[in-house]
């Protein structure tokens, strides 16, 4: 088979993978987009309710924005915060709707495996002339596409954290599952009643954390008998409630205020240096464990202690993985919070994320692994230079630039001691938190 002829595939129709599909269209590629959700942007409408700290100006990718334009699309206005819902409905499906992007998207094609036609990761000879297989997953059962190259896209929403403080469920989490909620719940609307008038404890310092105890401190006053208590593994510092005025995102620091104003009314029951590592349910609730200390009882919790990537559908290609950030080995230094929280990372692209896999890639929030912010316009601008590299365009895909208002809020050594920041610095995408921690959370 020629495998010139082949699609690329794209796995994920977010933001990122759709962006990949507009520039695979604009140069002259064919792409596949493989979606599990039912829609496009699945992942985005879990938390649809949630405002997103950058405007609109940093939400568009120009290629994809160039299109929608050619058929009279209106570009939403730019200094404005659209939540996640508004940003699937206002862009992603209509970028979707395309006639170049349409026909190549399959939803509720969930992938399950990747590897090369007819060889296992030990295999070499004639390897890289074999094209990919895609194992999926879909409306009628099993089935096997062939590519020519694969961009990963399919982010870490799916996979959220658990509670416990070794990276392993809690003792009894797993049995306690029907009370926990990984992710930030619409508290005030689709989910009001499940939350109204119970004791709800949240797990999780960043700004997933801030953004649902902010809600619940709403639904306290209007529902008599809801009680918020905030468990987190840090010590009270100047660092608890985020960067605050000196976060260059200013819906960001206020998020980060608010809370420290209804910790400091009572409104919130803040418990500090807890590491959960049990859960006990018990007649009145379930009972939360630390080392010895318990809290309790509550009727819910929330796990807002963010995601990790999936790497289960990937074992038979040949990665270079961070053992620690589970992110791309150049990449990781860049962003691991064991160095620096500041949100923001120097431009790369193709260079940086490309597999002894070749035509490989792994982009967007899943490129960072572990590492608890995705930068968005990062994500768009590795898809252009991965692009670029796919069409054998190595000058363009070296050529990454990205110069952008700063956003971030340093913590921990330097960007000159770590090397993990550099110049140019990067809008957030992010929910108000809905990745797990960002910058300084």
């Amino acid at each position: 088979m020629d495998n010139k002829t082949l699609p690329v595939a794209v796995i994920g129709a977010g933001p990122v993978g759709l962006t990949a599909a507009a520039h695979l269209v604009k140069s002259g590629q064919t792409p596949l987009v493989l979606e599990a959700g039912d829609s496009v942007g699945a992942s985005m409408l879990e938390w649809a309710h949630v405002q997103v700290f950058s405007p609109w100006q940093y939400n568009i990718d120009a290629a994809s924005g160039a299109l929608l334009e050619e058929v009279g699309w209106s570009t939403p206005p730019a200094e404005e915060f659209p939540t996640g819902g508004e940003i699937v409905e206002q862009y992603l499906r209509p970028l979707a709707g395309l006639p170049q992007i349409k026909p190549h998207i399959r939803l509720n094609s969930r992938v399950t495996a990747v590897n090369r036609q007819g060889f296992d990761k030990m295999k070499s000879n004639g390897r890289e002339d074999a094209p990919f297989a895609i194992w999926i997953d879909g409306p009628h059962g099993e089935e096997v596409v062939l590519a020519k190259a694969v961009i990963d896209a399919s982010g870490t929403y799916t996979v959220p954290n658990p509670l416990g403080s070794g990276g392993l469920p809690a003792f009894g989490e797993r049995a306690a599952r029907d009370s926990i909620f990984y992710g930030i719940p619409d508290v005030l609307g689709t989910y009001r009643q499940r939350y109204a008038g119970t004791r709800v404890l949240i797990v999780g310092s960043g700004h997933s954390a801030f953004n649902a105890l902010n809600d619940l401190v709403q639904l306290k006053e209007e529902e008599p008998g809801t009680t918020v208590t905030w468990a987190v593994r840090r010590k009270l510092g100047d660092q608890m409630y985020g960067g605050g005025e000196n976060d260059a995102l200013p819906e960001r620091g206020l998020l980060g205020r608010l809370v420290e104003q209804q910790v400091e009314s009572g409104n919130v029951i803040l418990v500090t240096e807890f590491r959960t590592t049990a859960i006990r349910q018990t007649p009145d609730g379930l009972v939360i464990s630390s080392d010895g200390h318990e809290i309790g009882p509550f009727d819910e919790i929330l796990a807002t202690t963010g995601f990790r990537p999936d790497l289960s559908m990937l074992q038979e290609l040949r990665l270079d993985l961070d053992p620690a950030v589970e992110s791309p080995s150049v990449l990781a230094p860049m962003i691991d919070p064991n160095f620096h929280s500041c949100g923001t990372i120097r431009p790369h692209g193709a260079v940086e994320l490309k597999h002894p896999e070749r035509d490989f890639y792994i982009v967007g929030m899943k490129s960072y692994g572990r590492a608890p912010t995705f930068l968005m316009l990062t994500g768009y601008e590795q898809v252009r230079s991965v692009v670029a590299a796919i069409n054998g365009d190595w000058a363009a895909a070296r050529d990454v630039q990205l110069v952008l208002p700063e956003t971030g809020v340093c913590s921990g050594p330097s960007p000159e001691e770590t090397g993990g920041c550099g110049d140019a610095t990067i809008p957030v995408l992010q929910p108000v938190g809905a990745g797990g921690p960002s910058c300084c959370g």
